[in-house]
């Protein structure tokens, strides 16, 4: 089936959702088609538990700290004046959402919002809602796009390629200063048919690569899509070492997918880091303690275990104060009962779990990838905002600005794109369905082995080429599987993930320093100069 719409946006999460509800009001004539792999509420979006930083106190707190704390964590690759957009046009872009009917938390009998602290921030600026924010958040806009009956949401459509010249026949490298996205392939999982969808925007919000470690907060679906079709499509992507480890997702020892977080939260509410016997640690790593940046606590986490050979860390909440935690955290709370622990009198176990991805597609100031016509916003996108390392709270913001700068640059540039009517169909001749599945679930789970112990939280030459060496051989076996093969999702996030994979390893490879959250034994120093690693 061919299908023909104005603006394609792939993802419905945060900045997916955003964008198509401001297209829709600007352009009441035109279509906004959007793309969700599975259902419309599932997105990274509904897993952010912390809550969304922004400005709010202007008695207490300022934009140019916020700024600091973004460039200190970022660690001398933030772009600074991306961090000044994204710092000072954030609280309009809540504002939105607040109006849009998002409730976050106020004071006890009281109109002012009840702003948390979290690790990096010098001042208390998190708005958030329980710690359920991010559910809060998607609950809002889908909401919100409900009114416009030129939205259309797709459920169960997986996009599988990027359609560009290539796909007329044009021969297209990654020095093709020209190319250009006509809108994408995608499988509809209902009916196993191959759509071509035509547009004259493309818009990727595909969130990000989670899962392609063992251990990960983010939800089944953070394969890495979009970020993989750009990068086959011969886009630029950049900064894909910097894969941001959340100090602290619950141990769990029968495992879970995703692992379950306990937000930042509830240390910026005043837990603390410990280890099994009830010592503190932090103090050897950081003078923030237990508030210091992510990078710098989950490497802490890290070194305790492997030093006293033990599978987890503690956070200790016992002296806090119970109707405060229970009212902050009731998903955290009923989590811990539910296998055995009372916070109120057992400590935390926590681990280090693959949480955010930093670097993605590389777009500008408007959120213009280098692929004509495409653009991306959150987390598969690399803006400039979180560098080395991103601070707490930030993504939110950040998929709300872009969202809306993504808006901005494409309202009057509409009305002279055109369709590319001689896109062909897909082509599946050649290809039958695949006779053992066990093919594709065993390598996943090879792949995630690869990466969880050999591109971890701590790197080293070595491991890192063994890494490189094994992947290749999954690609190998995977490609011949893609050709001979009739598409599934399973095969597609396989492919997408061991291109994550490769990026992440190969980008590691070329930083020859540590730097934010790439942290290596051959380089544990820092260059002078700050390098952006662009593939």
């Amino acid at each position: 089936m061919r299908i023909q719409t104005d603006f394609l946006v792939l993802g419905s999460g945060i900045a997916g959702l955003t964008f198509a509800i401001k297209a829709a009001r600007a352009h009441t004539n035109r279509k906004i088609l959007v793309l969700t792999k599975t259902v419309e509420g599932e997105s990274n979006t509904r897993y952010a538990q912390g809550g969304v930083a922004a400005v709010w106190d202007h008695e207490k707190d300022t934009f140019g700290k916020h700024v600091e704390d973004t460039l200190d964590a970022g660690d001398g690759l933030c772009r600074r004046d991306i961090v000044e957009i994204v710092v000072e046009e954030g609280p309009e872009r809540v504002q939105e959402l607040i109006d849009w009917g998002a409730r976050f938390d106020k004071e006890k009998n009281s109109d002012n919002y009840d702003l948390a602290r979290e690790g990096g921030h010098s001042e208390h600026r998190i708005l958030h809602y329980k710690d359920l924010t991010g559910w809060e958040m998607q609950r809002s806009l889908m909401e919100e796009a409900k009114r416009y009956p030129n939205i259309e949401v797709l459920e169960h459509y997986f996009a599988l390629d990027i359609i560009t010249q290539h796909h007329l026949g044009r021969m297209v490298i990654r020095v093709t200063p020209d190319i250009e996205c006509y809108g994408c392939y995608a499988l509809n999982k209902q009916n196993g048919e191959i759509d071509t969808l035509l547009s004259r925007v493309t818009v990727v919000c595909t969130g990000g690569t989670g899962q392609v470690y063992k251990s990960t907060t983010n939800p089944v679906i953070a394969t890495g899509d979009g970020i993989a079709m750009t990068y086959r499509a011969k886009g630029r992507v950049e900064n894909m070492e910097f894969v941001q480890f959340h100090p602290t997702s619950l141990y769990n020892p029968a495992g879970e997918n995703p692992s379950f977080l306990v937000s930042e939260a509830v240390r910026g509410f005043g837990g603390i880091l410990k280890t099994a016997e009830g010592g503190e640690f932090m103090h050897h790593y950081d003078e923030r303690l237990s508030l210091a940046p992510r990078d710098i606590v989950a490497r802490a986490i890290d070194s305790e275990m492997k030093k006293r050979g033990t599978d987890c860390m503690y956070l200790d909440c016992r002296h806090l104060d119970k109707e405060g935690f229970m009212a902050h955290f009731p998903t955290i709370y009923e989590k811990c009962l539910g296998l055995g622990i009372d916070p109120m009198k057992d400590m935390i176990p926590v681990v280090p779990a693959c949480h955010y991805m930093c670097g993605g597609i590389l777009v500008d100031e408007h959120g213009r990838s280098s692929i004509h016509r495409m653009y991306a916003a959150g987390e598969c996108s690399s803006t400039g905002l979180h560098g080395a390392n991103r601070l707490a709270s930030n993504s939110l913001l950040e998929a709300m600005v872009f969202a809306h700068r993504i808006f901005l640059d494409t309202q009057d540039k509409i009305d002279h794109w055109s369709f590319q009517e001689n896109v062909p169909d897909w082509n599946a001749e050649g290809t039958t369905d695949p006779k053992e599945m066990v093919l594709i679930t065993q390598s996943i789970k090879e792949l995630k082995e690869i990466m969880s112990y050999y591109v971890g939280i701590v790197r080293s030459n070595v491991r890192l080429k063994r890494a490189l060496d094994r992947l290749y051989l999954l690609f190998q076996e995977t490609e011949e599987l893609y050709k001979t093969t009739t598409i599934s999702p399973q095969l597609m996030e396989l492919r997408n993930l061991i291109t994550i994979a490769y990026l992440i390893t190969r980008s590691a490879t070329h930083r020859r320093e540590s730097r934010g959250l790439h942290y290596t034994t051959d380089y544990p120093g820092k260059l002078a100069f700050e390098e952006f690693s662009v593939l």
